[in-house]
């Protein structure tokens, strides 16, 4: 998204009108620019059966889900200090608003051949062993996805209430129409692009 001098403004990006459902404190390390994979199996609630994930979308907000979310399935080292984090019985708080900091572009998707190979990525993403054992043991014969997300900041966050109709263990969430125009990446170009070669090499 850099300019050259004297080129044409870019065109803004559409609003969307959708979002993926991610742990809170995952899409925050995507919005922060920390980490720009996501791994994926399909939840209980898929349209396609439990388990079963499809990417029906290549462009969404980043929905903060608190659902099933364990702080304990975080590397520790990942995780910001304990007084900056709004906790209940050792989960995040689950907020009467939900506040959305960016959105995200698949720019490319993997198929994980074996967790042999996902284990060598371990640098690249925040999972402990407990939540990359959920992933691979649940409904074991299909395939888990790993993501290479270029994820955007909003300008300003979106806050909408937290309606229980967002509930339930499922990935795409519909929202009102948002607009995203003036969202910057997160993530340099050089960094995002290094990471897609190594998680390339790693499982092909």
């Amino acid at each position: 998204r850099q300019r050259t001098p004297n080129a044409p403004p870019m065109p803004s990006p559409a609003p969307l009108s959708i979002a993926l459902k991610e742990w809170a404190i995952v899409t925050d390390f995507l919005a922060d620019g920390k980490c720009c994979l996501l791994l994926r199996k399909g939840g209980i609630h898929e349209d396609e059966g439990p388990g079963r994930f499809r990417l029906d979308h290549d462009r969404f907000l980043l929905f903060p889900a608190f659902e099933h979310e364990r702080l304990d399935w975080i590397k520790p080292a990942w995780l910001p200090p304990k007084e900056e984090l709004k906790l209940a019985d050792g989960h995040l708080a689950v907020p009467e608003t939900l506040t959305f900091r960016g959105y995200g572009e698949v720019a490319q998707v993997w198929k994980i051949p074996s967790r042999a190979a996902f284990e060598t990525l371990d640098a690249l993403h925040p999972w402990g062993p407990g939540q990359v054992d959920m992933r691979f043991n649940y409904k074991p014969d299909q395939p888990v996805f790993l993501f290479a997300v270029r994820a955007y900041r909003l300008p300003e966050p979106l806050v909408i209430p937290n309606d229980p109709a967002f509930a339930g263990c499922r990935s795409w969430v519909p929202m009102p129409e948002t607009d995203v125009a003036g969202a910057t990446p997160a993530m340099d170009d050089a960094m995002f692009n290094a990471i897609c070669r190594r998680v390339d090499a790693a499982l092909k």
